[in-house]
């Protein structure tokens, strides 16, 4: 488990956890101090002593070994973890290098001692001097807090006021110290990840030169010592944009604390002065309180600062009222008291000013005040994942890759504030986006490049979303490189659309700008770097926040070195629940099923009106009508819909005769399944009767087309093949009054349909 991140916030409250984690920072510069100088009290000795070199080297060796270090956060990057073996790896070729044995070391005292030296002094001991002004300041603090709190309340009120005053500037310099102290103490620890290693390796890469026989292990090693340096390069990049970060928020938090506290939670925290009696004299011990409003649990713990730092036992107890304490009842300033429903008597309390006491007092009588409300400093609603915006992200990439994609630095240099403000307005403005010609020299790269970063910063959300930027970072702390790639590829398939496509557009764009790296000097990492706050900024800006930054650059480096796998193949848990539906519903129409073609005997053909063809046919009685249909598709829609279209004549139903043109010999079986798929619509029993009738028709008739088929087998007539087709239409409209209409639509393949309503549609057999 590394450091703990030290939030500024926690200066404010100075809680006993804050002090617990400010005390393991301090502890392990104290021990990085320590290491530092026995490193170099070795490194000396190792310079002057060349008969004892081999003694030398292996003591180095074995206190390079023997050190870990501590990262800030859960988590570390493959260069944070490359560059804390590194001293292992370092110990490993010193005991490889002692059975040869070398005569002299030269530049070991400039490349060595004197940059750890520097670091020692210029960096720990800066560290040390602001942890002795902040003791200075807390003891100072807390001495004039407690006179404050014991000034009696019947001292004049210009005295009050004065006195008042004075604690405030006491307090608000203490605060300013305290940030100081907490920013040098994170910045030494990051430092030291570069400052302390890049030394080490210079010395050994200076050895290497003088081991003649150390050449093959100079050479196994340099494969490592290429990684480590492009991980210290990337360290120290990270650190860069890490500090101006923190450096803003520090700021920020010095300009208005109470808007960038952090979330707690608890209900209301901070120190209170219990009034604790005894036999003849009551005394007021500081304690650390907190308040929840559901379970109304308060807990206390004795902590002063002063003492050391050394925390009490924890003391907790159910509320039942709290009453606020009138100023002519006690000597004391600040004080309200409370009840609890698991001990008797009351609890006096004093708090650290009138505002303090008012929070108290609003959190623990059940009225819900308003605690840290997050506000994002990005300006929203300038930009949109809309048709604009795509548009202009299409045109800004096209742009950069036809006129800048070999310029160096590209995307790291940034352009001109307010070229980039004008260029992404009028891009913007639906008025002014045809007007915009990047292609003029007017647009610099380093605008057009800003204006892109621009655009992503000021969307409402980040690309990535809040609400899946603690997976992606999660999936960046995986050990396994195969596993990062498949959870990222999962995370990138549940974003929405919009933010999926905008992301594909801009990965594939900085794919082609890494592809041009020899040129442009823009590596993958590097644009990692340049995009990862960007398209994973965090919604609450805190230093632990800031700490995944690292992450964020990995996330951004994944997406782009394997962006066509991601985007172009879908994961296999994206698609599981939704493949079930297409399976449900074949297995739905399988059940319901009509026979296969092969089992159906009656087509569907287009025939002429009686009118068109002038004949008249053989019927014992009026044919009823049957609908048409102008293509294939409006024929299956008008059998779901209930057969709404009606044709414009009539045709018997018992004649199997084709007078559409060029007969079709093609030999299909008849069967009895074609009377069974009828679906027949009368009106009264006189109807029923003549349908009855017309269906002793059409058996007949199939018997004799069963017959024709097995003549026309015998033969040896070539039967084609027919595959299995799908039923278009069943037969429409189920029994009701007043309908008169017998319909059996199926249609076979290469079947033409007419225009509609330009003839009926006839049913036929063929024999």
């Amino acid at each position: 488990m590394g450091l703990p991140a030290l939030e500024f916030s926690d200066c404010y409250l100075d809680s006993p956890q804050f002090r617990e984690r400010l005390k393991s920072h301090e502890l392990e510069l104290d021990k990085t101090n320590k290491f530092i100088k026995e490193l170099i009290k070795d490194g000396k000795a190792l310079v002057q002593a060349l008969k004892s070199l081999s003694t030398a080297k292996r003591k180095f060796a074995d206190s390079l070994n023997e050190f870990k270090f501590q990262c800030i956060g859960d988590a570390e990057t493959d260069d944070e973890i490359c560059i804390a073996k590194s001293l292992q790896e370092f110990a490993t070729v010193l005991q490889n290098l002692e059975d040869e044995r070398t005569r002299m070391i030269e530049n070991a005292n400039d490349v060595l001692i004197t940059p750890l030296e520097r670091f020692r002094k210029e960096q720990i001991s800066a560290a040390k001097e602001a942890r002795k002004k902040y003791d200075k300041e807390t003891e100072k603090y807390c001495a004039v807090l407690e006179k404050h709190l014991s000034l009696s309340a019947k001292k004049k009120e210009s005295h009050l006021h004065e006195a008042d005053n004075q604690v405030d500037n006491v307090r608000q310099h203490f605060y300013e110290v305290s940030l100081e102290y907490v920013f040098k103490v994170q910045e030494v620890q990051e430092r030291k990840m570069f400052d302390f290693v890049e030394p080490l390796l210079a010395f050994l890469q200076g050895l290497f030169t003088y081991y003649h026989h150390g050449y093959e292990l100079a050479k196994d090693f340099n494969h490592f010592k290429t990684d480590l340096t492009i991980s210290i390069q990337n360290t120290r990049n990270r650190f860069e944009s890490t500090r101006s970060e923190v450096e803003s928020l520090m700021r920020k938090m010095k300009e208005n604390p109470h808007e960038h506290k952090s979330v707690s939670q608890h209900t209301m925290e901070g120190y209170l002065f219990v009034q604790e009696k005894r036999s003849f004299v009551s005394t007021w011990v500081k304690y650390y309180c907190t308040y929840h409003r559901e379970p109304k649990r308060v807990t206390m713990v004795l902590f002063d600062p002063k003492s050391g730092g050394k925390t009490g036992e924890e003391d907790s107890f159910t509320l039942k009222s709290c009453t606020r304490r009138k100023t002519d009842s006690i000597e004391k300033r600040f004080c309200f008291d409370v009840e609890a429903l698991d001990r008797t008597g009351v609890i006096t309390m004093q708090a650290l000013s009138e505002e303090d006491r008012r929070l108290w007092m609003e959190a623990m009588d059940g009225r819900e005040p308003v605690y840290n409300l997050n506000r994002d400093n990005q300006a929203e609603g300038l930009a949109q994942l809309d048709v604009i915006g795509f548009n202009v992200m299409k045109k800004f990439i096209h742009a950069v890759e036809t006129r800048g994609i070999d310029d160096q630095g590209l995307y790291r240099i940034v352009g001109v504030s307010s070229r980039v403000q004008k260029l992404l307005g009028l891009a913007m403005d639906p008025k002014t986006c045809a007007d915009v010609e990047l292609e003029n020299s007017e647009w610099e790269i380093k605008t057009i490049t800003s204006a892109i970063k621009h655009y992503l910063r000021v969307l409402p959300g980040p690309l990535m979303t809040y609400q899946y930027q603690r997976s992606f970072i999660k999936a960046a702390k995986l050990d396994n490189q195969e596993a990062r790639v498949t959870e990222v590829h999962a995370l990138v398939h549940r974003l929405p659309e919009k933010n999926r496509q905008m992301l594909e557009l801009l990965m594939k764009h900085l794919a082609t700008v890494a592809s041009h790296h020899h040129q442009n000097l823009m590596t993958i990492a590097n644009l990692g770097v340049v995009f990862g706050p960007t398209l994973l900024r965090p919604q609450e800006e805190t230093v632990a926040a800031i700490m995944d930054i690292k992450f964020q650059n990995i996330v951004v480096e994944i997406l782009i070195e394997h962006h066509e796998k991601i985007f172009r193949d879908v994961p296999a848990s994206a698609g599981g629940p939704t493949s079930l539906q297409p399976n449900q519903s074949r297995r739905r129409s399988t059940d319901s099923k009509a026979p296969s073609c092969s089992e159906r005997p009656l087509t569907l053909f287009h025939t002429p009106t009686h009118s068109q063809k002038g004949e008249k046919r053989n019927s014992a009685e009026p044919p009823p009508p049957v609908p048409s249909s102008a293509n294939c598709n409006s024929s299956s829609n008008s059998s779901s819909s209930g057969g709404s279209g009606q044709s414009q004549g009539r045709t018997p139903r018992h004649s199997l005769t084709s007078n559409d043109g060029e007969p079709d010999t093609r030999a299909i079986r008849p069967s009895s399944l074609w009377k069974s798929s009828l679906l027949i619509s009368c009106d009264g029993c006189a109807e029923r009767r003549e349908t009855r009738r017309e269906t002793k028709h059409i058996d007949r008739r199939a018997a004799e087309s069963e017959e024709s088929w097995q003549q026309t087998n015998q033969r040896d007539v070539p039967q084609p093949h027919l595959p299995t087709l799908p039923l278009l239409a069943h037969v429409l409209r189920p029994v009701q009054s007043g309908a008169d209409v017998l319909r059996l639509q199926r249609l076979l393949p290469r079947q033409h349909c007419g225009q509609e309503g330009s003839s009926p549609l006839r049913l036929q057999g063929r024999a």
